[in-house]
């Protein structure tokens, strides 16, 4: 019979069927390879669906957009050239009631050939194309928000419309990004009666075209015919980058965090193997004494503890695929797609392989000591200091982590930030083991105190066989979770209470005639006397060139320069913008501004390596324009003001078609009257209310808290698993104690009020360490991670930290319950 035979044999009969012993094994697996699976399997599913409706989402195979424009006869004949194509029209328009109601609309006008691909579907079951000239196709929060049923009128720019149908599916809906309203749908036609188009009007035109070609092939021809007109292409396989970059981004951290987690979790698995070997002690021995080698005798428990990770693996597995369609259904509105019952074999296989792989790394330098350890040794119930392991035990315990980081930084798209997460967390562990050894010898080195249970507690910080480090670790783990969550919410929950509305204005207008500004400034102020005014000229444009580098030359977007994905708000301004501080370089003075100068963000200037006098290249209704840098700013992006990356000199855009945008700053209360008094005047001019877009912030952000919430709590049951398995492996040495002081006429009160005072110690020390880490990470994950303000409520947070330290002194204290009641003549017995 073979040795592997054998061990199974062995290991069979004495494996329990409830995995007595192995519980907490069964548990930290089924945590951490939940936790992953359910992360892996989201972002699979999420992803999987985005890419299967590519081209309904886009509304096409290839999509061409630009702003302020429509395409002339030579790049509209390309576009034919590649296959058929549907032309549609966005603006931001307002919806008006013959009784005077008003709502801010996404208005979107829309031809014959749309939709390309997928249905328009009508909530009476209809399928439906562009309404007549005077129809309209209105969102069902459009109809709810003004009462209005099919037959109704409604007034776009000037021109009025009938209500044919609520829409129930546009099936390009994902794909038209963020709106400032709920959609309405008009025909090319229906668009020219309103006059909303004119020159300086903020709209954008977009080009659909489904094609038999290679889309990436058609895009890039195209891109090479109109390099300098500005246009944005997407293709059916990036459809709604946006979401796919909010996925890719929110899976790598949950996915992080999960496998921390789950390494967290490994600390207790080690501690709750060391437990369960320990008190094989006996059958150990008598296999030692029958002839059993030390190899036997590591495969047998190996085997014991593989069938047991299995089953904690294969449940969590099970329980990661079922929280699928439970995240969506909790969070789903913050998803771009509401994700199903899916299974993702690759997300499965990795949450697996990482499950076996820090179970085993965590259990290896058991397993070889228990193996070790002479039978002689065994049977006196004395293990020996040396026999922990040894190099053996840490060489397989390396052998299976590399693999662990390995697969992290090959499965990651940033493996530098998924490198120094998992160097953090490992940096962690090391400083908490660290303070468990200095408080282990300064315990040894302090003058005894002279009351004796203070006397016996500080005495079991160093005593022979004490698990102060694992103690340490433990409570340092589990209270700096507890601050770190505590942390990031109370700073997401103070950018979403404190900091936005207490600095927004209360309405937004877009479309200001410039020759008309004044006029528009005479009846804000009619209506109401307090309002403070702002405007800016508002237009379009799209960065094509920064120094000596073409935007489509670039194989990747650099990291942090997002404002070279597609098209960003442009604008002039003689003075320097309220909100922003110069870091470098100087604002143009007087005849300076007649030149062609820019102030771009200082740290979009440091993601593309910019520098004083480089150039920089816009394309604004499709022609090229290039600006030397002249500053650099530091910008107030929380005043929800007008804040924009780039500001030009007026030298450099003063001459391009433009309208105005402005923000009203006044009591919330007076904005619809504001809104119905500026309608009849400015019919092209859309207010919005910046109350309605903060509420949609809010719920996206408070979700995003939500998950991050929910991640973090994974890590903290992991934590609490960790201190149980530090309970469990100390249990024995605990009991022997215990016994002695019964003997020697200790009551129970007394003993257990020695294991008080030693967790109280432990957690007064570890608890200032805790906060400093906890406090730390959450700093990184908020400002770095989210680039949210760093708002934390330290009430809050010290409130945490004392509680989860009186929980998990109350843990610890639970844990030793058992210990109380060992009856000393049966504990002797075993001893």
């Amino acid at each position: 019979m073979s040795g592997w035979s054998l061990a199974w044999r062995l290991a069979r009969r004495e494996l329990s069927v409830r995995f007595r012993g192995l519980r907490l094994l069964l548990l930290c697996l089924f945590l951490g390879v939940g936790a992953l699976a359910a992360i892996g399997s989201l972002s699979d599913a999420i992803g999987g669906e985005l890419a299967a409706r590519g081209r309904v989402i886009l509304g096409g195979d290839v999509e061409f957009a630009v702003s302020q424009r429509q395409a002339d006869h030579l790049e509209r004949a390309a576009m034919q050239a590649a296959g058929r194509v549907s032309e549609t029209i966005r603006m931001q328009s307002m919806a008006v009631t013959p009784d005077g109601a008003t709502a801010p609309v996404q208005l979107k006008a829309v031809d014959a050939a749309y939709p390309l691909y997928g249905r328009l579907t009508l909530a009476d079951g209809r399928t439906a194309r562009a309404p007549g000239a005077g129809g309209v196709w209105i969102g069902r929060a459009l109809a709810e928000r003004l009462s209005l049923t099919p037959g109704a009128r409604l007034r776009f720019g000037t021109a009025w419309f009938r209500v044919g149908g609520i829409i129930a599916d546009e099936p390009d809906r994902l794909g038209e990004g963020f709106t400032l309203g709920p959609v309405a749908i008009v025909s090319r036609a229906g668009l020219d009666r309103t006059g909303l188009v004119q020159p300086g009007s903020l709209y954008d035109s977009r080009y659909r075209i489904a094609t038999a070609r290679d889309p990436a092939q058609v895009a890039k021809a195209f891109e090479r015919a109109f390099a300098t007109a500005g246009w944005e292409t997407r293709t059916r396989d990036r459809a709604s980058p946006g979401a796919s970059r909010f996925v890719a981004r929110m899976g790598e951290f949950l996915t992080l965090v999960g496998l921390a987690a789950l390494v967290i979790a490994g600390i207790g698995v080690g501690n709750g193997v060391g437990s369960y070997l320990e008190a094989r002690r006996g059958s150990i021995a008598m296999l030692k004494v029958l002839g059993a080698t030390s190899g036997l005798v590591a495969r047998i428990y190996l085997l014991q503890l593989f069938a047991v990770a299995g089953v904690g693996i294969l449940l969590g597995l099970a329980a990661g695929i079922v929280a699928v369609p439970l995240v969506g259904l909790a969070i789903g509105s913050v998803l771009p797609v509401a994700p199903g019952l899916t299974i993702a074999p690759v997300p499965l296989a990795l949450a697996a392989a990482y499950g076996l792989l820090i179970a085993l790394a965590f259990c290896a330098r058991p397993l070889v000591a228990a193996g070790r350890v002479p039978a002689a040794a065994l049977l006196r119930g004395v293990l020996d200091a040396r026999t922990d392991g040894g190099w053996h035990g840490t060489l397989w315990g390396v052998a299976a982590g590399v693999p662990v980081m390995a697969l992290a930084l090959s499965t990651t798209g940033r493996p530098g930030f998924a490198a120094g997460f998992l160097g953090a967390t490992t940096a962690t562990l090391a400083l908490l083991v660290g303070i468990g050894a200095a408080i282990r010898a300064a315990a040894r080195r302090l003058p005894r105190p002279r009351r004796p249970l203070a006397r016996l507690a500080v005495t079991a910080l160093h005593r022979p066989g004490s698990r102060t480090v694992s103690l340490v670790v433990a409570l340092g783990l589990g209270l700096t979770l507890f601050v770190l969550l505590a942390s990031i919410r109370t700073s997401i929950d103070g950018n979403i209470r404190l900091s936005v509305p207490a600095r927004a204005p209360a309405l937004f207008a877009l479309d200001v005639p410039p020759e008309r500004e004044a006029e528009f400034r005479r009846i804000v102020t009619r209506v109401a006397p307090s309002a403070r005014i702002a405007t800016v000229p508002l237009m379009r444009g799209t960065i094509t060139g920064y120094g000596a580098t073409r935007v489509a030359d670039l194989a990747t977007i650099p990291e942090g320069a997002w404002a070279l994905r597609g098209e960003r708000g442009l604008t002039f301004a003689a003075s320097l913008p309220p909100g922003s501080t110069l870091t470098a370089g100087r604002w143009w003075r007087g005849a300076e501004g007649s030149r062609s100068l820019v102030s771009i963000d200082e740290r979009l200037a440091k993601a593309l390596n910019l520098r004083i006098g480089d150039p920089l290249t816009v394309s604004v209704l499709g022609i090229e324009r290039t600006a030397r840098i002249a500053s650099f700013r530091r910008i107030a992006w929380d005043t929800l003001g007008f804040n924009f990356v780039m500001v030009f000199s007026p030298g450099a855009l003063a001459d391009v078609p433009h309208n105005l945008a402005a923000t009203i700053d006044m009591p919330a209360a007076q904005g619809s009257a504001v809104t119905r008094a500026l309608l009849p005047h400015f019919p092209s001019t859309s207010v919005v209310e910046v109350g309605g877009v903060l509420q949609q912030v809010q719920d996206v952000v408070g979700q995003m808290a939500t998950a991050i919430t929910v991640a973090a709590g994974i890590a903290v049951l992991a934590g609490i698993a960790v201190l149980l398995g530090a309970i469990a492996a100390a249990r024995a040495a605990r009991t022997y104690d215990a016994v002695m002081l019964k003997v020697l006429g200790a009551t129970r009160r007394q003993v257990l009020a020695t294991q008080a005072i030693e967790y109280a110690l432990l957690a007064g020390i570890v608890g200032l360490v805790a906060l400093l880490l906890g406090v730390g990470g959450g700093w990184f994950v908020v400002t770095r991670l989210f680039q949210f303000e760093w708002l934390p409520d330290w009430t809050v947070i010290l409130a945490t930290l004392v509680i989860g330290a009186v929980v998990t002194i109350g843990i610890g204290i639970l844990g030793t319950l058992p210990v109380l009641r060992a009856r000393p003549s049966a504990a002797l017995r075993a001893l």
